[in-house]
């Protein structure tokens, strides 16, 4: 997404873009990034949280007015309501081990099926 946002930034389209793990954003220079420390995946905010959904996204379409330098990044105030996601955020260890091995084999099945069908690993859920 970071490196979409940069070629059309080139090409004289504005964007922000809003997401949670500021490390890799930041390391492609993006030029307006709403960064939200939740666990990956809700950079907008907490589920069913509209009034926090709207104040981020708020937040990104003022960026596009007042940002006028270039990476520029605005974290918003938010927290969740715990700390636990951190502690399992990229573990890897016998609790885990083997259901991320058969996550991955069958992504992995999907892939190569779609390429075979050329359709999207994703199709499958898409259907439901």
């Amino acid at each position: 997404m970071s490196l979409v946002a940069r070629h059309l930034e080139e090409n004289g389209v504005p964007t922000v873009v809003m997401g949670s793990a500021r490390d890799v954003v930041e390391e492609c220079g993006v030029a307006r990034f709403v960064f939200t420390d939740f666990p990956l995946g809700n950079p907008c905010g907490k589920p069913w949280d509209a009034e926090m959904q709207r104040a981020i996204v708020g937040t990104g379409l003022d960026m596009l007015e007042r940002a006028w330098l270039a990476r520029t990044t605005v974290q918003t105030p938010f927290r969740w309501d715990n700390e636990e996601w951190r502690d399992a955020f990229m573990r890897v260890d016998d609790s885990n081990r083997e259901a991320l091995a058969r996550e991955g084999e069958e992504r992995r099945r999907r892939q190569a099926e779609a390429k075979k069908g050329d359709r999207s690993p994703h199709e499958k859920y898409q259907s439901k």
